[in-house]
C-alpha cells in the first residue's frame, strides 16, 4: 500500500515539474476556457462531455510525456545528437498531432453556428463581459508568459 500512494507522490512532482513547462501551461489555460464556454452555452450529451474531457486530458497529457522524453534526452547527451533531435521532434509531433486533433473535436462539438451567435449576442449585450473577457486572457497571458520571463529576468 506503501508503494502505491508513493505512486502518488511521484506523479504530484511530476505534476509540479511540467507546470513550470509554457507550453503545458497554455493547454491548461485552453482547457479553464473550453471548460467555460461549454458549461456556459452548451448542453452536452454525457458521450460529448466525454469527448471533449478525453481530449483535453490527452493534449497536456501528451505535453507532459513531452517534457519528459526531452529532460531524458537532455541527460543522455548535451551534444548535437540526430538521434536524439529526431526522438525529441517525434514528441513534439505527438503533442501537435493531438492539438490538431482537439481543434477538430472543438469544430464539431461546438460549430453549431446558432448556439456561436447566442454566445456572441451575450458577450456584446453588456459592456462588462468583454471586458471581463480581455481580462481573463490578460490572466491567462500572464500565466503562460510570466514565469519565464521573471525566470529569465532573475538569472545573473
Amino acid at each position: 500500500m506503501k508503494k502505491f500512494l508513493k505512486g502518488f507522490v511521484y506523479a504530484w512532482n511530476g505534476l509540479r515539474f511540467v507546470i513550470k513547462q509554457r507550453n503545458f501551461r497554455f493547454h491548461l489555460c485552453a482547457v479553464v476556457f473550453v471548460t467555460a464556454f461549454a458549461l456556459g452555452f452548451y448542453e452536452f450529451s454525457r458521450g460529448e462531455w466525454a469527448v471533449l474531457l478525453l481530449t483535453m486530458g490527452l493534449v497536456p497529457a501528451l505535453e507532459a510525456l513531452n517534457t519528459a522524453m526531452e529532460q531524458l534526452c537532455d541527460k543522455v547527451t548535451s551534444k548535437q545528437d540526430e538521434l536524439i533531435r529526431r526522438c525529441k521532434d517525434c514528441a513534439a509531433a505527438a503533442v501537435l498531432i493531438s492539438a490538431i486533433a482537439a481543434v477538430a473535436v472543438g469544430i464539431a462539438l461546438f460549430g453549431d453556428g446558432e448556439r456561436l451567435m447566442t454566445a456572441w449576442v451575450y458577450l456584446w449585450s453588456n459592456p462588462l463581459r468583454p471586458l471581463s473577457l480581455v481580462i481573463a486572457l490578460g490572466c491567462a497571458v500572464a500565466f503562460v508568459l510570466l514565469p519565464e520571463y521573471l525566470e529569465k529576468k532573475s538569472r545573473p
